[in-house]
């Protein structure tokens, strides 16, 4: 199926590994111009040295920004339009988790993760609002948490800013329509660079790493088997940003390999 995304414009925040990495490796795929930005400089150089190794350098722009500084967000955002023209779609990816109980978390901990929730978020749609409305067709989608339905009380902390995000969210789709539309992806256990360090923390030094996340996944109780892989988050993230989900908005989908207990 053509997902009609040859010739947009994408800007994928958080772009330099992981989801937001694969990502915008699949929307070059696509034929999209593609626009990212991550915090660390030295990862997303090396990004971005693969990917015009393997798609030429006329289709991307790649800046180390954080989503956190609105200036300097705006002035990549205006960077973007100036190069690329416009903007349709806005994949918001940038966060990590926290791993707290409530008793366990300061105050400075949760002011910092509802900033780094919230305005990952707020900061690139208020850059982009005006472009994506000028697109005709702009989507926004944002790679957000199963936590924000089924918390975890590890991460008490990340747990609740999720849900909001995803109430945020919701009141978007109604605000922004019908010029923009907007949906989420509800990501559940994929094999990450925090999962990696973690793996690499493990307590028997002797286990392989698909030993180590079979046995997580087991532990897990995820009903696939397995732990899901960025490229399978980014064919999500693709297909509704893409003219293919053009009834789709308010919505979110899980990505989880069947772990939610939820209805």
């Amino acid at each position: 199926m053509d997902l009609g995304l040859h010739g947009k414009t994408a800007v994928v925040t958080g772009g330099s590994s992981g989801i937001g990495l694969a990502t915008v490796r699949l929307l070059l795929g696509e034929g999209c111009n593609v626009a990212f930005c991550a915090r660390g400089a030295e990862r997303l150089a090396a990004a971005e040295a693969e990917l015009v190794a393997g798609f030429g350098a006329d289709r991307i722009l790649a800046e180390a920004v954080s989503v956190l500084d609105p200036d300097a967000f705006g002035g990549f955002a205006g960077r973007v339009l100036d190069r690329f023209g416009g903007a349709d779609i806005l994949i918001n990816n940038a966060g990590q988790g926290r791993v707290s109980t409530f008793a366990s978390t300061t105050d400075e901990a949760w002011r910092e993760e509802l900033e780094l929730k919230y305005f990952s978020q707020i900061h690139p749609i208020r850059a982009f609002t005006e472009a994506l409305k000028a697109s005709g067709a702009g989507a926004i989608v944002a790679v957000n948490s199963l936590l924000a339905h089924q918390p975890e009380p590890h991460m008490v902390c990340t747990s609740s800013a999720r849900a909001g995000i995803q109430n945020l969210l919701k009141s978007l789709s109604v605000e922004l329509a019908p010029a923009i539309r907007v949906n989420s992806i509800l990501v559940g256990l994929v094999d990450s660079n925090q999962w990696q360090r973690r793996f690499e923390g493990r307590d028997d030094q002797s286990q392989t790493r698909e030993a180590w996340f079979a046995d997580l996944a087991t532990k897990k109780n995820i009903p696939l088997g397995r732990l899901g892989q960025a490229e399978e988050a980014a064919r999500a993230l693709a297909f509704l940003a893409s003219p293919a989900a053009s009834y789709i908005t308010g919505a979110h989908l899980e990505i989880s390999g069947g772990i939610s207990r939820f209805v």
